[in-house]
């Protein structure tokens, strides 16, 4: 086989995962566990779930970006707020994505997360990687650090604080604890390990 021909298959044999930034450490961490030199990963800033509207054309951007070099292209990203846009993006491109409304659900394991659905309506959730930006991505992005009192209006209906632990780690239990604390909830951990991401990475 030439060189020529072999940078072909080489490049059908491929796959890239475009992502939400968010996700970026567990993927790795995944394709670690699996072997998974094949599989490249392109991660988006994860601070366009602040601006979901922007997500559709971002994914869209680096599918279009990706697709001269790979033979297989993925999504992991769940909707994420995006009501439906980023399905229709992903139809027309003919790429899947992660199954679920956002990454709480597939990390809890989707018939989990819809089982609990009602004894979570008052929960607000955080990853590991909430637990570790909290302060960046959920209370300064909020405004409670310059307005506090804006606690009230932003949680009201809120009673607890679940932490969706990916990872056994003390210091990010803590961090988790005090994002609870400084929001008044009530605070409970749940370990979901990689969940749904772990076997929709590993499957690639």
């Amino acid at each position: 086989m030439g060189v020529v021909e072999a940078a072909a298959l080489a490049a059908r044999q491929s796959v890239m995962i475009i992502a939400c930034g968010a996700l970026a450490r567990e993927i790795l961490a995944i394709k670690r566990m699996n072997d998974m030199e094949h599989v490249s990963l392109n991660c988006l800033p994860a601070e366009l779930h602040n601006r979901p509207e922007r997500i559709a054309g971002a994914v869209q951007d680096a599918i279009i970006r990706a697709r001269p070099n790979y033979g297989h292209i993925v999504v992991a990203y769940a909707d994420c707020g995006t009501g439906g846009a980023l399905d229709k993006v992903l139809e027309a491109e003919n790429v899947e994505r992660l199954e679920g409304p956002h990454c709480y659900a597939f990390y809890s394991g989707l018939d989990n997360f819809f089982d609990l659905g009602e004894r979570d309506i008052d929960t607000f959730y955080l990853t590991d990687f909430l637990a570790r930006h909290f302060d960046k991505l959920v209370y300064a992005a909020l405004g409670l650090d310059r307005h506090p009192e804006l606690r009230d209006e932003y949680f009201r209906h809120y009673s607890r604080l679940v932490y969706l632990a990916q990872t056994e780690d003390p210091e990010l239990r803590a961090k988790a604890q005090h994002a609870a604390e400084r929001l008044c909830l009530k605070f409970e951990m749940r370990h979901t390990g990689y969940g749904g991401l772990q076997s929709f990475i590993a499957a690639l």
